[in-house]
């Protein structure tokens, strides 16, 4: 029989280093992330469900498990596996007098929905954010998790409304400086938004992270439709310049300006106008069409499906986009990926994401001529607005994809979860 002999346990094991050793050589758990957004397709009112589906995606083929907590959708089942997102949509079981009572009301059920996750699946590494709709929810979960909380700040209360008035927007900008309190990491998509946030809220440097928004490409990746069939459905002949706008009718979006202009660009070239979109200003738009005189040359269609709005990309000629306030502008990224040459408002993030005449053409806002020297300026030299849309396709591949934007986020949040970067 051999000899067992003992020896005396080295420093080493008597201080636990070689179980520590163990342990960092076993595999890490899972990271497990928790979103908070109001919208998530197929409900979509803005970019932010754009940017949830798309992050999510990526962060999960990076190997984090993630939960999104957002609102229900007529249609769409409460628990959905989304290519390995776990969505979870929240009834609203109250009546709410108006919109702001309702976003109230949806984040407390927002949080009863995470408290029953504490018990379903445990506790999450990272709370994350999306704009000031969900931080209540957002916050409590933070608490009865004890974790870390990140958020991404979408837009600014005082930039989209143009100033604050009202109780409303009191009440959302005491919720946006709650939202910087509260976050280990602020997340913008802007140099431009990032400048804004800390001044208004006084953001440490540290804190405050600019991370770009991102689409999928591949979307725009299709065989294309025939051109004068797209363009006949909405009353544009095969010989006419269809110029498009994709986005809320809204202050913000500053589609009246670009109605004023048509006419101007009109007087050297056969175009036509094509409004993809709703909102509150709708109405005000379709009487300022009527007051150019040629509101024939403009066909407002209201919302439309994702593969008509893509076929009408792949249809047009020009994608102009006017507004007097964008943080960033992922509809500039989706018009680039669908070939289109853009003509943007020289304005916050916009002014990051074309860059003029090299990915784009850059005109003044709220300056109805200025537009209509910008889309003359792509119609008038075909050549040259090729060279535009071949250098923005390259600038996308390399910047804006959701793989790209993830990397940076999975930085954020080691930063939010060990005060440093490894």
């Amino acid at each position: 029989m051999a000899t067992v002999l003992s020896k005396k346990p080295s420093k080493e094991e008597e201080s636990g280093e070689i179980e520590s050793r163990l342990a960092r050589s076993l595999p890490k758990k899972k990271l497990r992330v928790l979103h908070f957004t109001w919208e998530y397709p197929p409900r979509i009112v803005g970019g932010i469900a754009r940017v949830v589906e798309g992050l999510s995606k990526s962060l999960t083929k990076m190997g984090v498990e993630v939960h999104v907590i957002t609102a229900e959708m007529p249609g769409s089942p409460k628990e959905q596996d989304d290519e390995g997102v776990f969505v979870h949509r929240v009834g609203i079981d109250a009546p709410a007098p108006n919109f702001h009572t309702w976003i109230l009301l949806m984040n407390h059920f927002f949080a009863k929905r995470a408290g029953a996750l504490l018990h379903e699946v445990g506790p999450f590494d990272i709370v994350h954010v999306h704009d000031w709709l969900v931080l209540p929810a957002g916050a409590e979960a933070k608490f009865f998790f004890g974790c870390k909380m990140v958020s991404t700040l979408h837009s600014l209360e005082y930039k989209r409304a143009g100033g604050v008035n009202s109780p409303e927007g009191h009440m959302i900008e005491s919720f946006e400086w709650w939202i910087t309190f509260e976050s280990s990491v602020v997340i913008v998509c802007s140099n431009a938004m990032r400048g804004d946030a800390r001044w208004k809220y006084n953001i440490p440097d540290e804190k405050i992270w600019v991370i770009p928004n991102g689409i999928n490409p591949n979307k725009y990746n299709v065989p294309r439709p025939d051109r004068n069939s797209v363009k006949s459905r909405y009353g544009v002949a095969p010989s006419e310049f269809l110029v498009l706008f994709v986005g809320r009718l809204t202050h913000q979006k500053g589609c009246e300006y670009l109605i004023r202009a048509i006419p101007s660009v009109a007087k050297y070239y056969n175009v036509k106008l094509v409004i993809v979109g709703d909102g509150y200003m709708r109405g005000e738009l379709e009487y300022t069409a009527n007051v150019t005189g040629e509101s024939w040359r403009m066909r407002f269609t209201g919302f439309l499906s994702d593969q008509d709005a893509v076929d009408l990309m792949l249809s047009a000629d020009v994608m102009v986009i006017p507004s007097v306030y964008e943080p960033f502008g992922v509809v500039a990224l989706e018009g680039m990926a669908a070939g289109l040459p853009i003509v943007a408002s020289e304005i916050d993030g916009l002014a990051e994401i074309v860059n003029h005449e090299k990915t784009g053409i850059l005109v003044r806002p709220r300056d109805s001529s200025s537009i209509s020297w910008g889309i003359s300026r792509v119609l008038s030299d075909p050549a040259n607005a090729q060279r535009l849309v071949e250098d923005a396709k390259k600038e996308l591949r390399e910047r804006y994809t959701w793989d790209a934007v993830a990397a940076l986020t999975l930085k954020s949040y080691e930063k939010a979860l060990y005060g440093k970067l490894e």
